[in-house]
C-alpha cells in the first residue's frame, strides 16, 4: 500500500515489543512482555484492521481488473459487484462459471 520502510518498522516494533506492568495498590510491578502481540481493545488494533481490510479491497479489485475473478452484475444497469465490506465482514460475490474455476487452479 506504499508505506515507507521506517513506518513499517515502527508498526512491527509495536507488534513485537509490547510489554505491560500491573498496578497493585497503586504501585506498578516489573514490566513483562506480552506473548501474543496486540489484543482486542488495544488502541492500535482498529487501525491495523483497517489497513488489512483496505489491502484485501485493493487485491480484490486488482484480481477483477486483471480478469482473475468475475463478480456479478446487479440490476438493469448491470452494475459490477465483486465484494462487499462492512465493519469486520467481507462477502465475495461471483459467478462460479468456467472462467472463475479455471483461474482457481
Amino acid at each position: 500500500m506504499g508505506f515507507g520502510a521506517k513506518w513499517r518498522k515502527w508498526i512491527l516494533a509495536c507488534l513485537k515489543s509490547a510489554s505491560i506492568s500491573v498496578l497493585i495498590n497503586g504501585s506498578p510491578t516489573h514490566e513483562f512482555k506480552l506473548e501474543r502481540g496486540i489484543r482486542q481493545r488495544d488502541p492500535l488494533s482498529p487501525f491495523l484492521f483497517i489497513i488489512t481490510a483496505e489491502g484485501l479491497n485493493i487485491l480484490t479489485k486488482k484480481s477483477v481488473d486483471s480478469g482473475l475473478f468475475k463478480g456479478v452484475d446487479i440490476g438493469s444497469e448491470k452494475v459490477p459487484l465483486s465484494h462487499l465490506q462492512y465493519a469486520d465482514e467481507t462477502i465475495f460475490l461471483g459467478n462460479w462459471g468456467r472462467q472463475n474455476l479455471q483461474n482457481v487452479k
